[in-house]
């Protein structure tokens, strides 16, 4: 491919039929930004045609430049001496690359010389970095800590820090996770200190498996309280990487190689307080993690993307029995599966990116107006609910289908993609990290239950199902509503039993159907724009309603061997 966007099918049809015109200008407000910056839009027109070349100008860095690089890249790795990390020889020059194209700044205001573009924007070009090299983007994808400080930073530190991010001139880190916290933040003990002679803060501990966290500005979670033990004692600080905080480690991982994972040992480094005190997890961290976890779910659908182009290409090739490989059912299944599943992945996550999007442009509005309504109040709300439901859904579905596309385009090639000589090994590699960082697909879960059960989605259903008059969608419209309430019935059964342990042990099996529902929808709402989504649509609805069906007869019928047996099987009895 010469351009991962000019090329790429589905994501054209997806940018050219989705109406961004409300995000849009929620984010531009009066569009006052074009008369001081020459780059900023005049109107929501201009705003999606800017949108499109800077995504045909990262398409064709992806493909042109990074891409061919990633291999020795991989080969290559990161290095690792006396403390000092230094990245592969193609992943400075990609850096290079992008640093001089200015698109290090990608979501940050204008006026700290960003080019401030939605998520939406954001995410597809997340997509085609990790379609090149899914370990970049563990480094161009970081921009969120920039956002982070955009958001909940005060203006001096704005003004130090973030145009330093939107010209590429340093990278960032967010140290989170310790040897005894991972996923449970609540348990970090990283210790911040106030120092009342010169009023600044001082961080002692040790943090691992920082992705990055060579990087140069650091946003750290740490326990400013003295004597807490939950979220409540922790706050957010900004640390520089100085001679008081040594890298004492790199990883050597399975995949990702062009990205360095740093264990990191603070010893009374000065650091700066984010915000407020105590609101390290319950807000600012929360914020980062929607971002971090949207960003990982484009990384999954680019390896995805990567991973299907090889066996697409190797299936084509290869003969056995006197004809291509791709001309067998079974190989051929495996092959069209894969681009149903990316394309199901895609849909959801630009749905997701929108939420977050209007999420935002809303709280905006409600800062611009002097005396909200109580109608924009509501609708500031119900797109956090939103945002905060399909992050998680998009997260679990990405990057499960990122590990079951790469498994099977690995098992098209046979016993050569077991061998180093071809891309999809790497891309098997690669991917098996996106459904444990940013949170386990099980984390996933527990975090989009709550939307599920509260039917957060409902409004949204509602409104798709409004618009599906074409002939085409009308019969699957009523296989959707039959459906629907199957998840309605699931969901006052799990209500009705009051059982919180079977509830969390078949929340995983909720969430999928809630999941694999909404994004049938998603599928219907773009088929009539062209036969190929139609064809597309028609294979996930015959593939998933079943799989729903299957859910609602596990879950409702009350059995729970596994938890009944648990105990006994799990201590060898």
């Amino acid at each position: 491919m010469e351009n991962f966007f000019t090329d790429n099918e589905d994501i054209q049809l997806i940018f050219k039929n989705s109406d961004i015109t409300e995000l849009i200008d929620l984010k531009e407000g009066d569009y006052s930004d074009s008369e001081e910056f020459d780059y900023a839009f005049t109107d929501a027109r201009d705003a999606k045609e800017g949108y499109r070349e800077i995504l045909t100008l990262i398409g064709e860095i992806a493909a042109q430049i990074i891409s061919p690089l990633a291999p020795g890249i991989d080969e290559e790795g990161c290095h690792f001496n006396a403390g000092t990390v230094t990245y592969a020889e193609g992943t400075k020059k990609c850096l290079d690359v992008l640093r001089k194209s200015n698109l290090m700044g990608f979501t940050l205001p204008r006026k700290y010389g960003g080019l401030y573009l939605p998520s939406v924007i954001y995410s597809l070009s997340i997509e085609m970095v990790s379609q090149a090299d899914a370990s970049l983007m563990n480094i161009f994808g970081l921009q969120d800590i920039a956002e982070t400080i955009n958001e909940f930073a005060g203006e001096e530190q704005k003004e130090k820090y973030l145009p330093l991010f939107s010209s590429g001139s340093v990278t960032g880190a967010m140290a989170l996770t310790e040897p005894d916290a991972g996923s449970d933040l609540q348990a970090v003990q990283l210790k911040a200190t106030y120092d009342e002679a010169d009023g600044t803060w001082h961080l002692d501990g040790v943090k691992r498996f920082i992705t990055n966290g060579c990087g140069d500005i650091l946003l750290v979670l740490a326990r400013s309280e003295p004597g807490t033990k939950d979220g409540r004692g922790l706050s957010m600080f900004i640390a520089e990487h100085d001679e008081s905080l040594v890298v004492r480690r790199i990883e050597n991982k399975l995949g990702i190689h062009g990205s360095p994972t740093c264990e990191l040992q603070f010893n009374n480094t000065k650091a700066f307080l984010v915000g407020k005190r105590r609101m390290g997890l319950i807000r600012y961290v929360m914020a980062l993690m929607n971002g971090a976890r949207v960003g990982i779910s484009a990384q999954g659908i680019g390896i995805a993307q990567a991973a299907y182009l090889e066996g697409m290409e190797y299936a084509r090739a290869r003969e056995q029995f006197g004809t291509a490989i791709i001309n067998m059912p079974l190989v051929y299944e495996m092959l069209i599966n894969s681009r149903v599943n990316i394309e199901a992945a895609r849909v959801l996550l630009f749905t997701a990116s929108e939420a977050v999007d209007l999420k935002r442009g809303y709280e905006l509005e409600l800062e611009r107006t002097e005396s909200p309504s109580k109608k924009l109040r509501q609708k500031a709300k119900y797109h956090s609910s939103l945002a905060a439901l399909l992050t998680p859904m998009s997260k679990y579905l990405s990057t499960e289908y990122a590990n079951k596309v790469s498994y099977d385009m690995l098992q098209v090639h046979g016993g050569t993609g077991f061998m180093k000589d071809f891309n999809i090994e790497r891309h098997y590699r690669d991917a098996r990290i996106t459904n444990i960082y940013e949170g386990t697909t099980q984390l996933q879960f527990v975090a989009a239950m709550g939307g599920v059960i509260t039917r957060v989605m409902e409004p949204e259903l509602d409104r798709m199902e409004s618009l599906f008059t074409e002939d085409f969608q009308k019969p699957y419209l009523k296989e959707l509503k039959e459906k629907r309430e199957l998840l309605s019935k699931t969901i006052d059964y799990i209500k009705q039993k009051e059982d919180h342990t079977y509830q969390s042990y078949h929340s995983g099996r909720i969430v999928d159907m809630a999941t694999k529902l909404y994004t049938s929808y998603l599928f219907l709402k773009y088929a009539p724009f062209s036969d190929n989504k139609k064809k597309t649509t028609t294979i996930f609805f015959e593939r998933e309603m079943p799989e729903i069906e299957k859910n609602y007869a596990v879950i409702s019928s009350g059995r729970s061997a596994v938890i009944d047996e648990c105990e006994a099987l799990l201590n060898g009895e």
